[in-house]
């Protein structure tokens, strides 16, 4: 493959190779690629179900890339899924004649999402031994799939959710409380399930891929405690700001009057397991072999970014003049990239997300970084609340938002990246990719 490799057309290329990382954690290919049927066998990952042995196979779950999971496995199982409800959020949803696919939101939930969660509680209802259950799991599970204890309401539910996205909790920080107010997470949808053969197969989108996180851990033994859900909200300052509902269930299980979630070393994954089918590396590597097939020097830096966006925006543009004044790590053309899944922190009252304050907060510091582009991506196509999944940012981005009116810094403090990258046309506009495993943040350097 001959490409010219010039800042002129960075962004073309930046769109290709975004686009290899994408296709490479589909979700239906994933489902395809571990998961294969043989008469009355089925092969998972090394293991194997002789499917004679089961009366039903139920398939539940929750996720924004649940749906094509959904029509692939019916694909492989065909007539012999019995029955089959996943909940995915609105305009993520594939074509599927077995398994019912129920619209809900994200990540503020919604009655849509209750009612599906209590149509998946109902499917588990009388599972015995000669049942398969299979779970599909991804991103965005949590939120899609809820039912809080009794005495918690929605809007209690909400409220909280909108206090936790923008308190600065990373995600198992926010899984911590979600796993201890409901009644379908940190294992608690196998039990459910038990004593039926469960299977789950997730498509991370939590840093390091782990298994109680991921969707807030329906399936898999939970090792935090009640007493782990009220450090959060004191870390975060948030105690006396949820709702007392929350707080009052939430003390209730510190003193042992709420029943725990089911724990490692629990009867009730005997016949448990949980199959990781697509992760953040994956979409990474790609990205990385498309890049070196196009002609650059590439280096995965890490899988594991964390923190507030704005300072890994920082640490991006620091790589950034490394490479255009040292020509280290890496000479250009070169292309650094860093998975994972920043914070922030919501002070003002703009719109935006992670990916989106990473562009904004990266383009502030640009001026004297040439020939560079930064790339923030959030896989699943949608960047918090907005339509974006992300955006660019170049050593132009700031004078382009000044001519279009906009004062980048004051922006940046309003938490208004949103309207800083439109007006500057530095959004990246994917649509639903239906997939989501974490974000992907791309620096490329072009020679002089």
């Amino acid at each position: 493959m001959t490409t010219t490799l010039t800042f002129a057309n960075a962004r073309a290329i930046a769109w290709q190779i975004m686009q290899e990382a994408l296709a490479s954690v589909d979700p239906a290919e994933a489902v395809r690629r571990t998961v294969r049927r043989d008469g009355d066998s089925l092969f998972v990952a090394g293991h194997v179900y002789d499917l004679r042995r089961y009366r039903r196979i139920i398939v539940v779950g929750a996720g924004k890339a649940s749906a094509p999971m959904a029509r692939a496995l019916e694909e492989i199982l065909g007539e012999l899924i019995s029955v089959g409800h996943v909940n995915v959020k609105y305009g993520y949803t594939d074509e599927t004649r077995v398994i019912h696919l129920h619209e809900a939101a994200h990540p503020i939930p919604d009655q849509a999402g209750l009612d599906g969660t209590a149509k998946i509680v109902e499917l588990l209802e009388g599972t015995n031994p000669e049942d398969l259950v299979i779970c599909l799991i991804s991103g965005g599970g949590s939120a899609l799939m809820l039912l809080p204890d009794n005495g918690i309401s929605l809007a209690d539910y909400r409220a909280l959710t909108d206090l936790l996205l923008r308190s600065g909790a990373d995600i198992t920080r926010i899984n911590t409380i979600r796993k201890h107010i409901e009644r379908v997470k940190g294992g608690r949808l196998a039990e459910l399930a038990h004593p039926a053969t469960v299977l789950t197969l997730v498509l991370s989108d939590v840093v390091g891929d782990p298994l109680d996180f991921i969707a807030s851990g329906p399936t898999v033994p939970d090792p935090t405690t009640f007493a782990d859900a009220l450090g959060v909200l004191r870390d975060f300052d948030l105690l006396g700001r949820i709702p007392a509902s929350i707080e009052t269930v939430l003390r209730r299980g510190e003193r042992g009057e709420i029943p725990e979630t089911p724990k490692p070393g629990s009867p009730l994954f005997t016949d448990a397991r949980t199959v990781v089918i697509g992760s953040n590396d994956i979409a990474a590597d790609a990205a990385i072999a498309c890049a070196n097939n196009l002609g650059f020097n590439t280096l995965m830096l890490t899988s594991f970014l964390e923190g507030e966006a704005r300072e890994a925006a920082r640490f991006a543009v620091a790589i950034a003049r490394e490479l255009v004044h040292r020509r280290k790590p890496l000479a250009p053309p070169a292309m650094v990239v860093f998975g994972g899944e920043t914070t922030v922190t919501v002070r003002g009252h703009g719109k935006g997300g992670r990916n989106q304050e990473i562009a904004l907060s990266a383009a502030l510091s640009m001026a004297n970084v040439p020939r560079t582009l930064i790339v923030a991506l959030a896989t699943d196509g949608s960047d918090g609340p907005t339509s974006a999944a992300g955006g660019f940012a170049d050593y132009g981005s700031v004078g382009r938002m000044r001519d279009a009116g906009i004062d980048p810094r004051e922006a940046l403090n309003a938490n208004d990246s949103n309207e800083a990258l439109a007006r500057a046309g530095d959004l990246i506009v994917t649509g639903p990719t239906n997939t989501n495993v974490n974000d992907l943040t791309f620096v490329f350097v072009y020679p002089d």
